[in-house]
């Protein structure tokens, strides 16, 4: 089972569509509990890192995220919900995320379009189980803000807007992805599948 965790802010029923699709069972929950008995987690997001990290709060469901990885089970952000997993954004001030990545979420700057909206082209920069049986394609991007992992070792793949942008990071049984892999094609329900692969073990 994977809990798909609701905190208010998320595309919780693409998501859990999408992991129904490739043979599991999803639950949209806000109940630490059965957050707690899943197999993996997802950490969808939408929106605003400020206000996703009041909404995560005032639901409890940081406490939940932090509490879950530490149990070694696989857990994956999505988008926002990849940006939340780290140290801190810069997004409308500053903001304290989850801090189970060191690392912080700046906005691209330069005299190019934000948001990075589209398809763009994955570059796997290291092994990961995510990558299993997967060339490097194009993914769907939208987002005004990327992450810039303080740690080369977490920075799974990237992608280039102006500039290498981060599109997949991971540090043991946690990670996340820039794009959303439910609306990325081919590829990114692959990725997905090897992600959701690593909660069976």
């Amino acid at each position: 089972m994977i809990a798909i965790i609701d905190y208010g802010m998320g595309n919780l029923h693409s998501v859990s569509k999408a992991v129904e699709r490739l043979g599991f069972e999803a639950v949209i929950t806000s109940d630490e509990a059965q957050i707690l008995a899943a197999d993996g987690a997802i950490l969808p997001g939408v929106g605003a890192f400020g206000d996703a990290m009041e909404q995560l709060r005032a639901s409890g469901m940081d406490g939940a995220v932090e509490r879950f990885a530490a149990t070694g089970k696989p857990l994956l952000g999505i988008c926002l919900g990849m940006q939340l997993l780290f140290s801190k954004s810069e997004e409308h001030g500053s903001h304290e995320g989850l801090n189970l990545l060191p690392g912080q979420v700046v906005r691209f700057r330069g005299s190019y379009k934000v948001p990075h909206m589209g398809w763009n082209r994955l570059q796997f920069k290291q092994p990961s189980p995510l990558f299993s049986g997967i060339e490097e394609g194009h993914v769907y991007f939208v987002h005004s803000y990327h992450v810039q992992p303080e740690q080369p070792s977490d920075l799974l793949a990237t992608t280039d807007y102006h500039q290498q942008a981060t599109a997949i990071v991971g540090r043991g049984n946690v990670y996340g992805m820039q794009f959303h892999p439910e609306k990325s094609g081919i590829i990114g329900m692959q990725l997905l599948g090897n992600f959701l692969a690593l909660c069976k073990r």
